[in-house]
């Protein structure tokens, strides 16, 4: 089972919760993990493919094509495109 966590009310609505345990067979990424189950996490897409969510899995900054394993925890969170990404100098 893997494990997804969801954060910020954004992604809430889209989801409709805030935890959730998934079945996973072998090694996955999180969009094979999405893919595979639209009805829960289909909503996830566009704010992944606009880069509205970070995603985590284990702690660690992932994407889209990170792989997930049996026992992983994954984690959303919504960011808008105006907040810092760790890519650009903070504005002064």
């Amino acid at each position: 089972m893997v494990s997804i966590q969801i954060f910020g009310q954004t992604l809430r609505a889209v989801v409709d919760e805030s935890e959730l345990e998934i079945p996973v067979l072998g090694t996955t990424t999180v969009k094979q993990l999405i893919e595979a189950h639209p009805a829960q996490l289909g909503g996830l897409r566009l704010f992944i493919q606009n880069r509205e969510a970070l995603i985590t899995i284990n702690k660690k900054i992932g994407s889209e094509d990170s792989p997930v394993r049996d026992g992983d925890v994954v984690k959303f969170s919504f960011q808008s495109r105006t907040s810092y990404d760790g890519n650009r100098d903070i504005p002064t």
